[in-house]
C-alpha cells in the first residue's frame, strides 16, 4: 500500500487521483490522504503568510513523520531549498506551461477597457501584466478555481488571469478567453508539472514511481528550480521562467526577472546541447552528465540576470 498525501483542493485531487491511477495500471496498491496546508486554511495573501512552502510544507512533515510515503505537489508550489531526507522522485510530462486570459464575455487582453479589475494572486503576473497595461487595475484574489470564477460571474472582477493547466484538468477550459504569448507573460517555475517526493531512503517508494518520470520535462524543471534557486528569489519576486527542449536536442532556459510595478523588465536566454544518455544517476534515473548540464543552464541565466540589476529588483520586492 502505497499512501499518497495531497492537498483537498478539486485541482490536487485530480492531480493525486491521475498519479494515483497510473501507478494501479502498474499493479500498486494507492491510498489518496487529504492533507491540509496553511495556504489552505488562510485567505491571506500568499506573501502574508511566509510566501514559501505554505502549500507543502504540512505534506512534507507527513512525509518524514511516516504518515504518507508519496506527495504529489504542483511543482511550482515545491520550494527550491531541498527538504532534508525529502527528494523529487519523479517528475511526468508537463502539461501546458501558459498562463491564460478569463473573462465575462471573451473579452481579449488588449480589449479589456481601461482601469478594468483583474485578478491574481501572483506578483509575477502582475508585474509582467502592468509592464504591458500599466493602465490596468490588478487586484489580488485567492481561493481555488471554482471560487475565483465565482467572483468574476459576479462582477468581482472584470477578469482573471489563470494558469491554462488547472482549467483543462478540471474541464474548465470554455472559460478561456486567450492564451498569452511568452512574449507577456513567462510562466511560473516548474509551472504544468507536477512534482513526486518521497523519502530519500524509501527505495519502494522510488521504484513505485520512477516509471513515471518524463526525462526531459524533469530536466527542464530543474534547470529553471536552479535559475530560481540562484537569484534567492522565492516566490515573493515576480521571477518568471520556462526551460524546454529544442527539436536539435538543444535545452533553452528563458528567464525574466520584473519590478513590482511592471516598469523594469529584465530578461536572459541561454541553451545548452541535451548530453546523450548514459551512466544513470541512483536518484532519480537521470544521467549525471544530463543533471549537471541542467544545473549549470540555471545558473547562466541566473547570473546573466544578476548582471542586469536582478538583485537590485528582488530586493525591492522583499522590503
Amino acid at each position: 500500500m502505497l499512501r499518497l498525501g495531497t492537498r483537498a483542493s478539486a485541482l490536487a485531487q485530480w492531480q493525486a487521483e491521475w498519479v494515483a491511477s497510473r501507478l494501479r495500471d502498474q499493479g500498486v496498491d494507492v491510498l489518496l490522504t487529504p492533507i491540509t496546508t496553511r495556504g489552505d486554511r488562510h485567505a491571506a495573501p500568499v506573501a502574508s503568510l511566509g510566501g514559501e512552502g505554505v502549500f507543502t510544507k504540512e505534506i512534507q512533515h507527513a512525509l518524514l513523520d511516516g504518515r504518507i510515503d508519496l506527495a504529489v505537489h504542483s511543482l511550482k508550489d515545491l520550494p527550491t531549498q531541498p527538504a532534508s531526507d525529502l527528494c523529487l522522485a519523479a517528475v511526468p510530462e508537463r502539461a501546458s506551461p501558459y498562463d491564460v486570459l478569463v473573462t465575462t464575455h471573451g473579452e481579449s487582453f488588449a480589449s479589456l477597457p481601461q482601469g478594468a479589475r483583474v485578478g491574481t494572486g501572483s506578483l509575477r503576473r502582475r508585474a509582467q501584466l502592468l509592464h504591458v497595461r500599466p493602465d490596468l487595475n490588478l487586484c489580488d484574489i485567492r481561493g481555488n478555481v471554482e471560487t475565483r470564477l465565482k467572483k468574476l460571474e459576479q462582477g468581482q472582477f472584470d477578469a482573471l488571469v489563470l494558469a491554462e493547466a488547472g482549467l483543462r484538468r478540471l474541464g474548465l477550459e470554455r472559460h478561456i478567453a486567450q492564451t498569452f504569448s511568452f512574449d507577456v507573460v513567462l510562466p511560473a517555475v516548474g509551472q504544468g508539472a507536477l512534482g513526486l517526493e518521497t523519502r530519500t531512503d524509501d527505495a519502494a517508494a522510488r521504484r513505485a514511481v520512477a516509471a513515471l518520470d518524463h526525462s526531459p520535462t524533469h530536466l527542464a524543471v530543474l534547470a529553471e528550480r536552479t535559475m530560481l534557486a540562484a537569484l534567492h528569489g522565492g516566490c515573493l519576486a515576480p521571477i518568471a521562467g520556462y526551460a524546454t527542449a529544442t527539436s536539435a536536442g538543444h535545452f533553452t532556459l528563458v528567464g525574466r526577472v520584473l519590478s513590482r510595478d511592471g516598469v523594469e523588465r529584465l530578461e536572459a536566454e541561454d541553451s545548452t546541447k541535451a548530453p546523450s544518455s548514459g551512466e544513470h544517476s541512483r536518484q532519480n534515473g537521470l544521467s549525471p552528465q544530463s543533471i549537471t548540464s541542467a544545473v549549470e543552464l540555471g545558473r547562466r541565466v541566473a547570473a546573466a540576470l544578476l548582471i542586469q540589476g536582478a538583485e537590485r529588483l528582488i530586493d525591492a520586492c522583499r522590503t
